[in-house]
């Protein structure tokens, strides 16, 4: 008996030992490290969204002959629209083209309800801090305009200080006439319309409202011939350069692509061929 126990302890010491032997179950192997996670991919620019869209949505505001008006038919005519579908065909897109008050358009833009502005616009300082710019389509000179009876006389925009004066409401030439006639005292402030749209200015001036107006001087041209108004003076003192294309604030690609159309279609004789059309000088 003794010697059987001996041989059971014999056997369980060595089983122990083997045990021992074997150590500690191996460890299993640790998950790989997780990968860090990729940035979202950028916002396609400004350029590459309008042509994943196949349209170039554009503001004016269509009361100003002969760079845009509406006919009889209901269809925006004039020398910026003509030249914004040449701009749109270049780019290989449809242009829809969308009108509305001038005071809204860089506001609409800023709020992205249109890619683009055109609409006889001059790249102010002001301007430049809200939007973008291209490069000028056509350069700019302004005109008073007077009743097709007025006396008065303008050798210079001077001549315009202490007569009731209109001018479109945010325009360069409303500006100019707050900076140079209002502020310097000039002209009284309560002498100072401004008109949402021009063609209300005219008419008002027509019907003895108003003694002046101040707008870009192709429109005022088109304007008298309508209205039976006289050009007093046609200048480019009030003015503050050429006329351009708007686009949203640091939309650097679709400003190089215009920039380059335009100026594409300044040096094939496009632009010279639609001024012809429009009888722009």
């Amino acid at each position: 008996m003794k010697k059987q126990m001996l041989i059971i302890l014999a056997l369980i010491v060595a089983v122990l030992a083997i045990s021992a032997c074997g150590g500690a179950p191996a460890a299993q192997p640790t998950q790989p490290p997780a990968q860090p996670t990729q940035p979202a991919a950028q916002t396609a620019g400004k350029l590459a969204q309008i042509r994943a869209a196949g349209k170039l949505i554009v503001g004016t505001s269509a009361d100003y002959p002969p760079y845009e008006s509406i006919d009889a038919s209901g269809n925006f005519v004039g020398f910026d629209m003509d030249l914004i579908r040449a701009v749109g065909e270049q780019l290989g897109v449809e242009v829809e083209i969308r009108d509305m008050p001038f005071d809204s358009l860089i506001a609409s833009l800023q709020e992205g309800k249109i890619d683009a502005v055109i609409a006889a616009m001059q790249a102010t300082a002001e301007r430049e801090e809200k939007v973008d710019f291209t490069i000028p389509y056509r350069m700019t000179k302004d005109a008073f305009i007077g009743a097709s009876d007025t006396t008065i006389v303008m050798t210079k925009p001077e001549d315009a200080a202490g007569l009731a004066i209109g001018a479109q409401t945010g325009t360069v030439q409303e500006g100019w006439i707050q900076k140079n006639l209002v502020a310097t005292g000039l002209t009284p402030a309560d002498k100072v319309f401004s008109y949402e749209r021009a063609d209300q200015a005219a008419l008002d001036l027509a019907s003895g409202r108003l003694q002046l107006v101040l707008m870009d001087a192709e429109p005022a041209l088109e304007l008298a011939r309508q209205n039976g108004l006289k050009v007093l003076l046609v200048t480019e003192t009030t003015a503050e350069g050429g006329k351009s294309v708007a686009i949203p604030e640091g939309a650097a690609d679709l400003k190089a692509e215009l920039d380059r159309i335009i100026q594409g279609l300044i040096d094939d004789g496009t632009v010279k061929a639609l001024e012809e059309k429009h009888g722009l000088p």
